[in-house]
Parts: structure tokens; C-alpha cells; sequence
């Protein structure tokens, strides 16, 4: 197996927290025992992804709320946020609130575009301004303003009792510097860059012509560090979606090697309008998936990554995978877990 050309510094992962919509408790209970399991396990972060109208996490900021009383040093993040769904203003109040209930652990994601199916939601949304929204990244600067302390308004003082700020609050000094965008263009990638965010990457990327996906993955990270004040340290989070089998039962392989084989037609080929690649899915024993990570240019570019973990397994599935990556993969491409 080849050694890596730099060790793996940060390792974390990623997961959606599937519930029952007639009995939810139970999907988010799991998703803070497995946040709890990261951290006894040494990964350096934890991070949930958002869904609006299904059945997962919606609301990740007060999900990590809860994960930050669990634990005490593992890292939470949201991978990511569509700013399409929310009020700047009022979501940089929830993360800073959060941010400071975790001691300076949140690391928000953030994404823009119209929210997903937007036709059919607008009207429950944002019945008198759905027209004229702003979806594009003037929706991330406003956030980043409130996040930084910059005024929101042109009142402070005191009027009567009451004490007003003119920036939001709590204010929660670093958390801007903690902001995660998450793109799969080099035009987010270059943005990102040059507002000196650090840059979330995917199992999903805009086709460039006949580029691989591989490939395209590398010239964003690229393009996003060529952009950015920091250049080649700039902070950029690689996620994949990697099953070691490592420690599975047969019954265990035979599902995950089900599972990527069904999800294995979508890889090479553009979908929808938007002409979407998606990596292929990396199933074995850690000692292969890190053989596999190690030919692949733009994992080699990196040295934080935040494994995606498959949206629909059961609890003792996550905590096999969890325990394997921590003790087998992670190792493996030069990993150290925290203490």
C-alpha cells in the first residue's frame, strides 16, 4: 500500500439522522449517541447534513445544540445549510447562540440556490416575497456581517427597561472564521476562496467536459485555494462516502456490498439539468479503501475529511463503521485520533 504524501490531520463524519415520522425520538437519540460515540472514539468532528420535509435532521443548529451537552470536544458542524430556507439574521442569533452552549466547537456549512423543490414550497415559505428572494451569495455576506458583528441596525441604547444592541447576539468572537461553504463548481470554489471561507467538498460535482470526477474534484480544490488569502493552507474538508468492512458481520458485508452496488449505475454519467457526477462509493477492508483513497489526486490534496456515512443503515451498522474507521482507516492514511 503507498504511504500518503501528507498524514490525514482531521477526521470526521458525516450523517443525516434518519427518524420514524410516527415515532421521531428514537432517529434522534441515535444520531446524539453516534455523535457521543465519535467522540469517544476520537474524531475530530461531527457533522449533519439538513432536510426540509422529510425524514431527516431539519434542524441540525438545535440537533448540535443538544450534541454540545453530550460531549466536550469534538467538533459539530452542518454539512450544510441551505441559506435558501433561512433568515440570515435569525440563523447567525441560533449558530452564535449554539457556539457559545459548545465552548467554540460549531462549524457552520452553509450552501445558497432556491431551496429544492421551491415551486411547490414558496407559497408555504414565503408567501409575500417568494418572487423576489435572494438565493445567490449576498445571502452567505449577510450571514457572515451578523456572524462578524457588524450592525444590524442603526438603534442601541436603552429604551425604557430594555437594553438594545445594534449587532446580533450573543456575538461569538472566531465563529466567522469557522464558516464552511459547501460548492461542486469552480465558480462557488473560487468564491468561496476569495471570501476566505474554507470549503466543504463532496461525493458531488458539477461535469466539466470529459473530466473525471476525480479530476474535477482536484481543480476545485485547487481553483479554491489559488483564490483564497491563505493559498495553499486554506482549509478545505473532503467527503466520500467509505464502508470498511473491516470489523462487519457476513450479514453486515452483504448489506453494504447491496447498497453500493444499487447506487453504482449513477457513477460516470451527468444527471439533471445541472449534469451532477457523484463518486463511486468506496466498500472493502480499510486497507483497500485506503489504497483506493490514495489514487484518487484530489483526496491526496487534502488532509481533513468528513466520511459521509450511508443514509440508511441501522444504529449498530454506524457504530461498526464508526469503530472501524476510527481504529482501521483512519490509521491506515495516518490519522491520529484525539484525546
Amino acid at each position: 500500500m503507498p504511504l500518503p504524501t501528507n498524514p490525514l490531520r482531521r477526521m470526521g463524519f458525516l450523517t443525516i439522522g434518519l427518524f420514524d415520522g410516527d415515532d421521531p425520538r428514537p432517529g434522534h437519540e441515535s444520531l446524539l449517541e453516534v455523535i457521543r460515540l465519535g467522540e469517544d472514539l476520537g474524531y475530530d468532528s461531527a457533522w449533519v447534513r439538513h432536510r426540509h420535509l422529510q425524514f431527516g435532521v431539519s434542524s441540525p443548529v438545535a440537533v448540535l445544540a443538544a450534541a454540545s451537552q453530550r460531549t466536550s470536544r469534538i467538533e459539530l458542524g452542518t454539512a450544510v445549510i441551505p441559506l435558501g430556507w433561512e433568515n440570515p439574521l435569525r440563523l447567525a442569533e441560533d449558530l452564535a447562540t449554539v457556539d457559545i452552549l459548545s465552548g467554540g466547537r460549531l462549524n457552520p456549512g452553509v450552501s445558497v440556490g432556491p431551496p429544492m423543490r421551491y415551486d411547490e414550497v414558496k407559497d408555504a415559505l414565503y408567501p409575500d416575497t417568494g418572487d423576489v428572494e435572494d438565493f445567490t451569495y449576498r445571502r452567505v455576506e449577510r450571514l457572515l456581517s451578523h456572524l462578524r458583528g457588524e450592525p444590524a441596525t442603526g438603534f442601541s441604547g436603552t429604551e425604557g427597561i430594555e437594553v438594545f444592541s445594534d449587532r446580533v447576539q450573543p456575538h461569538s468572537p472566531g465563529l466567522a472564521r469557522r464558516v464552511w461553504y459547501g460548492g461542486g463548481s469552480t465558480r462557488s470554489a473560487q468564491w468561496a476562496g476569495t471570501q476566505g471561507l474554507n470549503f466543504l467538498t463532496s461525493n458531488v460535482v458539477r461535469a466539466d467536459g470529459q473530466q473525471t470526477f476525480e479530476e474535477i474534484q482536484l481543480s476545485h480544490v485547487q481553483a479554491f485555494r489559488a483564490a483564497h488569502p491563505d493559498g495553499a493552507a486554506a482549509r478545505v474538508s473532503q467527503g466520500l462516502v467509505v464502508i470498511p468492512t473491516d470489523s462487519a458481520t457476513s450479514e453486515q458485508r452483504a448489506k453494504y456490498e447491496a447498497y453500493v452496488a444499487a447506487r453504482a449505475p449513477r457513477v460516470g454519467t451527468p444527471h439533471g439539468p445541472a449534469g451532477l457526477l457523484f463518486a463511486h462509493d468506496l466498500v472493502g477492508s480499510s486497507d483497500e479503501i485506503a489504497e483506493r483513497l490514495y489514487a484518487n489526486p484530489a483526496f491526496r490534496e487534502v488532509d481533513e475529511v468528513a466520511w459521509a456515512l450511508p443514509f440508511s443503515f441501522a444504529h449498530e451498522d454506524y457504530v461498526q463503521l464508526l469503530t472501524d474507521i476510527a481504529t482501521k482507516l483512519g490509521p491506515a492514511l495516518g490519522w491520529t485520533p484525539q484525546t
